[in-house]
């Protein structure tokens, strides 16, 4: 086993993507930059009766065209975006498992919620026509590690494999703890990320219960609006984030195209409410120090926040509150944005899609905006790259995510 020091440090050679403003990353960061809202009157059911009846879908989508039929007929929609996206990542980064000891690389692909639809589906099969209809597929489907399951038999990767469930921080704990199994000398590579496919009745029936989400029904492309004064909720997406993780001793010796450093992360809890994140922004706050202390950062390093930003009420002002607290007076000096003006929340795939997107910005020097800020909360007064891209010399990025049960993760990326 490689003990040299860049066995230890890790990097991001291959990034995929699934989202509704693009099928793969070239499409989805184009969209980004230009500012363009993903979100529209859902159509995978009748959204009527719902008091939200908006999200990210990812349309034109046959999971056939991309995989097995068989294997698309048996899975879930969540592991068919994950499952592509892994694909596509390994690809970006040239990585040939014929050539590679695929004892030492390994899959990590987190959902917040799993196999939702197959759930709702057999659910109706039994209530419908009784037990022995129910489909044989219905347990490895609907559970949240089959993903990287999936992806290692395709692969024949034999290395570290399991999921993450940690609601909306899964993707960014999915990528963190893969990092530390190649820092710790457990794997030479990792395949990491998050995927879900919630927008389904029983998902907004029930996040509507909860008077989470917005009903800017009659304006779908500026429902998602974060930090701004009239926000009203979160907005579903869909889709999945996939990154290739590696040694950077690793990906040098093979002469792997290098995006960044994936070179700090940490993990925290609120313990504080189940739903609503403290007030004080202590969990995300602690998240923040300790990732960028695993990085060896100065917070006055970093240039660009990536924030959970989901345009609740409560989120945007706390995560405002929190980073001011770690950066001081370097805050009125960062950009911050938040994607998910575009994108919608991803909820167990957030975390994914936005490393992929950190990842770009410090490849490409553009800071994709917030956009629909068109009033902004008094509370919420940083920079938020409003509306429009921004070119940047962008050398360290943070990536805050949050989640239900309290939560935290952030990630620390910096170019080589």
């Amino acid at each position: 086993m490689d003990t040299s020091p860049d066995s230890r440090r890790v990097v991001i050679t291959g990034l995929g993507a699934i989202h509704g403003l693009g099928h793969e990353v070239a499409s989805f960061w184009a969209g980004l930059v230009a500012g363009r809202p993903g979100v529209h009157r859902v159509t995978a059911f009748d959204p009527t009766d719902f008091a939200c009846q908006i999200g990210a879908e990812v349309r034109d989508w046959d999971a056939a065209q991309h995989m097995d039929p068989k294997e698309a007929r048996r899975n879930d929609r969540y592991t068919h975006f994950g499952f592509v996206a892994a694909l596509q990542a390994v690809r970006d980064a040239a990585l040939d498992p014929a050539r590679e000891d695929l004892d030492r690389v390994g899959v990590v692909i987190g959902s917040g919620i799993g196999g939702m639809n197959t759930y709702e589906s057999q659910l109706r099969v039994l209530a419908e026509r009784g037990p022995r209809k129910v489909s044989a597929f219905t347990i490895p489907s609907l559970i949240g590690n089959i993903c990287s399951g999936l992806v290692a038999i395709e692969l024949g990767a034999r290395g570290p494999n399991f999921g993450v469930v940690s609601a909306c921080a899964t993707g960014t704990h999915a990528i963190g703890e893969a990092a530390h199994m190649i820092r710790r000398g457990d794997a030479d590579v990792m395949i990491a990320g998050g995927s879900e496919a919630s927008i389904t009745p029983f998902a907004y029936a029930s996040f509507c219960a909860m008077k989470a989400m917005s009903t800017r029904n009659d304006s779908p492309e500026t429902a998602s609006r974060p930090f701004d004064r009239d926000r009203d909720g979160f907005v579903m997406g869909e889709g999945a984030g996939i990154l290739v993780l590696e040694s950077l001793a690793h990906a040098r010796a093979r002469g792997a195209k290098i995006y960044c450093e994936l070179a700090g992360y940490a993990a925290t809890c609120d313990a504080h409410h189940i739903t609503q994140p403290d007030p004080e922004g202590k969990g995300l706050s602690m998240a923040m120090k300790r990732a960028l202390a695993s990085a060896g950062a100065a917070p006055e390093s970093v240039d660009y926040i990536n924030a959970h930003g989901t345009s609740t009420p409560y989120n945007d002002r706390f995560e405002t509150l929190a980073i001011k607290q770690i950066f001081g007076e370097h805050a009125r000096k960062l950009a911050v944005s938040s994607t998910k003006s575009m994108t919608g929340h991803l909820l167990g795939a957030a975390g994914g899609i936005e490393s992929v997107i950190c990842a770009k910005i410090i490849e490409t020097g553009t800071l994709p905006p917030t956009i629909n800020l068109a009033n902004p909360d008094p509370e919420c007064d940083l920079d938020y790259v409003p509306n429009q891209a921004r070119p940047a010399s962008v050398r360290t990025v943070l990536s805050n995510n949050l989640g239900f049960g309290g939560q935290n993760a952030a990630a620390v990326f910096r170019k080589i």
